[in-house]
C-alpha cells in the first residue's frame, strides 16, 4: 500500500524509504509517520496487551478527563485487523483513534476465510479495506462507513456450538468500552469443572479492557448502560428467571406465569429504550425434538416468544450456523 504516493507500508508494518521532510518514529503504539504538513499516520503494533498510552479516567461527577497529558490522535491508522482486530478498540480507548481518524484494516490472508468476510467485519469496526497495491492519501479520499453505535440493538441467534457467541464478540472488538453481561450461573470448579472450564475459555478470549458483570437484572443494566454491551445470553437469563419463580418444579405456583411475564416485558422495555450499542446472544429453539418435560416445553415456548419480541425491536438480527452468519432482513 502506498501512502501519500511517497513511500510504502510493507507487510508487517515496515515503512519504506521516506523523503527527508517526513519523520518515522517507533512508539509503544506502533510506527508513527509524520508529514511536513502535520499529518500523522500510525502503523499499529500487533503485540497483545494494554497500550501504554494514557487512558481516560472518570471523576465521581462522571466527567471524563486524563490523569496527565491526553494521548495524541492520529489522522490515519493502519491495523492488522485479521490478526488482532481488538487493536482498534485499544486505540479508540486510548484516544489515539478519534472521530476524525480513518481506520484502515489490512491483513486478511489466511486469518479470515474470505475477502468478503473480512470486509463484512471491517464495516462493523468502522474500517476501510484497501486491496493489494492500493494508493491512499492521508487522510483518505474515501472514508469508512459509520459503524453501529448506540442506541443500536443486534440479536445473534443460533443453535449450540453454532458460533453465535464468537460472532457477538467479533462485532464489539473495535469498541473502546464494553460491558460483558454474563447471565449464566457462576462456575464452581469443585462442583462442575467442565462448566468452569467453558466459562474460563470465554473469559480468556475477551479483550483485556472489557468489564464483566454477572447479573440476572438485565433490564436495569440496559437502562443505565452507555458505550457497548454484550449479553450472553438470553437463554440462560430466562432459565434463571424461571428458576426464581419456581417454574422448573413439578408443581408450578399459580402466580409464576404472571411474575415471569412481568420480567419479560420489563426486559423488552429496557431493550427498546436502551442508549447503548447492545449485542445479545440467544438460543434458537424449536428446530429439534419436542422437550420431554413440561418445564422444558415452557422454556422453549417462552424463549421462542422472547426471541421474536427482541428481534422485532432490533436494528439487526443474524443467524449463526456452522460458524457462518446470515443476516435476517
Amino acid at each position: 500500500m502506498t501512502v501519500d504516493d511517497r513511500f510504502r507500508v510493507r507487510e508487517g508494518g515496515a515503512v519504506g524509504p521516506v523523503p527527508p521532510t517526513y519523520t518515522v518514529t517507533s512508539t509503544a503504539d506502533g510506527t508513527l509517520v509524520e508529514g511536513p504538513d502535520g499529518g500523522r499516520l500510525l502503523i499499529a503494533r500487533t503485540s497483545p496487551g494494554p497500550l501504554p498510552a494514557v487512558p481516560p479516567v472518570e471523576d465521581p461527577s462522571g466527567r471524563s478527563g486524563y490523569a496527565s497529558a491526553p494521548p495524541q490522535q492520529v489522522d490515519m491508522v493502519v491495523v492488522d485487523a485479521a490478526q488482532r482486530p481488538e487493536t482498534i478498540g485499544e486505540l479508540r480507548r486510548a484516544g489515539i483513534i478519534g472521530v476524525t481518524t480513518a481506520v484502515v484494516a489490512v491483513g486478511g490472508d489466511h486469518w479470515v476465510r474470505s475477502p468478503e468476510e473480512f470486509a463484512r467485519r471491517a464495516r462493523l469496526w468502522g474500517a476501510l479495506v484497501p486491496s493489494d497495491g492500493s494508493v491512499m492519501s492521508c487522510p483518505p479520499s474515501v472514508w469508512p462507513e459509520p459503524r453501529p453505535q448506540g442506541p443500536h440493538r443486534t440479536l445473534v441467534t443460533g443453535g449450540a456450538r453454532s458460533g453465535k457467541s464468537t460472532e457477538a464478540e467479533v462485532r464489539l472488538l473495535a469498541e473502546p468500552r464494553v460491558v460483558y453481561a454474563a447471565t449464566g450461573p457462576s462456575p464452581d470448579p469443585a462442583q462442575d469443572p467442565e462448566w468452569a472450564g467453558r466459562v474460563q475459555q470465554h473469559v480468556e478470549r475477551r479483550p483485556w479492557w472489557w468489564h464483566t458483570e454477572e447479573t440476572s437484572d438485565l433490564a436495569e443494566l440496559l437502562r443505565r448502560a452507555r458505550g457497548a454491551v454484550l449479553v450472553d445470553c438470553l437463554g440462560t437469563w430466562l432459565a434463571a428467571a424461571m428458576d426464581r419463580h419456581g417454574m422448573w418444579a413439578d408443581e408450578v405456583p399459580a402466580e409464576a406465569e404472571e411474575a415471569l411475564e412481568a420480567e419479560l416485558r420489563a426486559l423488552l422495555e429496557a431493550w427498546r429504550g436502551t442508549r447503548a450499542y447492545v449485542v445479545a446472544v440467544t438460543n434458537e429453539v424449536g428446530s429439534g425434538v419436542v422437550p420431554a418435560t413440561r418445564a422444558g416445553r415452557l422454556f422453549r415456548d417462552h424463549l421462542g416468544r422472547l426471541n421474536q419480541w427482541v428481534g422485532s425491536e432490533s436494528e439487526d438480527v443474524v443467524l449463526a450456523a456452522a460458524g457462518r452468519v446470515v443476516e435476517l432482513r
